[in-house]
């Protein structure tokens, strides 16, 4: 463990939380067995253009739903596990089948089951509103909540410290990444 922004340097693989990092943690169930959760579109759209620059992007929640299955495909995120209640195993799991390091790996949790993977992989990071616990066990806080630009903080400064932040003035939107499937 070196130099954070020489660390994150290094990082080409971002495993996220969903529920109090890609959300503010909120959620209200419908009478279907769903959940509506509220998204930061800048967050969606560092995501989907990580992936779209060749960053591995895994998602690994307790949180379940349709609509939250529909909005990780919309965002281009092939790598989810949901309803997962061992994130560690599944972490592994899925870093040994892509082939990456954990130590060159950011995993941002906010809460008490993701503190296992943060103390595993080299960069973990967390929301400003993360439980105490998380804050303590992390390398790097972001000024943002969770669900309010903590998930473009952390890709947009992995993506500028290597050189790859707005390379591709394109862009990408969510209509791009469903019609191409």
């Amino acid at each position: 463990m070196g130099n954070f922004k020489e660390d994150i340097a290094r990082c080409h693989s971002f495993i996220f939380d969903v529920d109090g990092v890609m959300t503010d943690g909120g959620i209200v169930p419908t009478v279907d067995g769903d959940f509506i959760r509220r998204y930061d579109a800048k967050d969606g759209y560092a995501l989907a253009y990580a992936i779209k620059m060749g960053y591995k992007v895994c998602i690994i929640s307790g949180g379940r739903g349709r609509t939250l299955e529909y909005r990780l495909k919309m965002l281009g995120v092939k790598d989810y596990y949901l309803d997962c209640m061992d994130k560690l195993t599944t972490m592994r799991e899925y870093l040994a089948r892509e082939g990456l390091d954990a130590q060159d790996t950011i995993y941002m949790g906010d809460d008490i089951p993701d503190l296992e993977c943060m103390r595993e992989v080299g960069i973990p990071v967390c929301p400003a509103d993360s439980a105490p616990e998380v804050i303590e066990a992390s390398r790097y806080v972001s000024e943002f909540r969770g669900g309010a630009g903590a998930v473009r903080d952390i890709i947009e400064q992995v993506l500028r410290a290597r050189g790859d932040w707005a390379r591709n003035s394109m862009g990408v939107t969510p209509s791009t990444l469903v019609a191409s499937r």
